[in-house]
């Protein structure tokens, strides 16, 4: 019976993406399960399209400068909640890292239109704003990664052998727990840079005209023809698809360094 309802979940999952990849190809979708003919003009009107390439590049320039926003925060942050739940605030600790995800993104859209569009900040619409905005929603998922992975490494009884022999703060910090972080850092940033790059609704709110993203402007596509917008949406889910799967192969490589490091440290 698990296996029935594992295989009806995935047929579920996996069914609208297929017709999506279908669609793609398809000349014609019209009140049909699937398209008539075959075709690759969708996906060369795509690639000729300008406000789909523009979008494409503003969603790149996003994604990588929250990811090296996410870097330089999002490290010093996870040891500080690391270490504060080592003193017994575990509780307090969690409430800080998760704050962001309990908020929907269409709240903090609005709270930033508010914010942002007065006369004493009028950032509303830049690109610089759309970057902070991605960041506050994604960087609790790379904490979360980080202080498991922080526990799972066991890396005070790292910084505690450190210490006996004489290293203060900034040496811990830089030779043992930077480099015992790097492959955690990076499969976090991989699923930071997954979800920035599907990331509507908040980019719906807040994002200018010249400063749209991907998804924002996919949505226009699906008010002209089926198969245009099964294309575009197929090049944003082979993006999202293949960083997913980069995050996943790091993670496992930070999960078996992380494990025989474990192994060797004293009970």
């Amino acid at each position: 019976m698990n296996l029935g309802i594992t295989l009806a979940y995935l047929v579920y999952l996996g069914l609208p993406l297929v017709l999506l990849a279908i669609g793609s190809f398809g000349k014609v979708w019209s009140n049909t399960l699937l398209p008539t003919g075959l075709t690759l003009d969708w996906y060369g009107q795509l690639a000729h399209d300008g406000s789909f390439r523009r979008a494409f590049l503003v969603s790149l320039e996003v994604v990588v400068a929250t990811c090296l926003l996410c870097a330089a925060v999002g490290l010093p942050v996870a040891y500080a909640l690391h270490r504060g739940a080592a003193r017994g605030v575990q509780l307090l600790a969690r409430i800080v890292s998760l704050l962001p995800v309990a908020v929907p993104p269409l709240v903090l859209g609005f709270g930033f239109i508010l914010v942002f569009s007065s006369d004493a900040l009028p950032w509303l619409g830049s690109l610089g704003l759309l970057i902070a905005g991605h960041t506050v929603l994604v960087l609790p998922y790379l904490l979360q990664t980080l202080t498991s992975d922080m526990r799972l490494l066991r890396l005070d009884a790292q910084e505690l052998a450190a210490e006996s022999l004489g290293a203060d703060f900034w040496h811990r910090f830089i030779d043992v727990v930077v480099p015992s972080m790097r492959h955690s850092l990076l499969s976090g940033l991989i699923m930071a840079a997954a979800l920035s790059i599907g990331e509507f609704q908040l980019s719906n709110l807040i994002a200018g005209f010249l400063a749209r993203p991907y998804p924002v402007v996919l949505l226009q596509a699906f008010y002209g023809a089926t198969g245009f917008a099964c294309a575009a949406t197929v090049v944003l889910l082979a993006l999202a698809l293949l960083a997913a799967a980069s995050g996943a192969l790091t993670a496992g490589a930070a999960a078996a360094t992380g494990g025989g490091r474990a192994a060797g440290l004293p009970g």
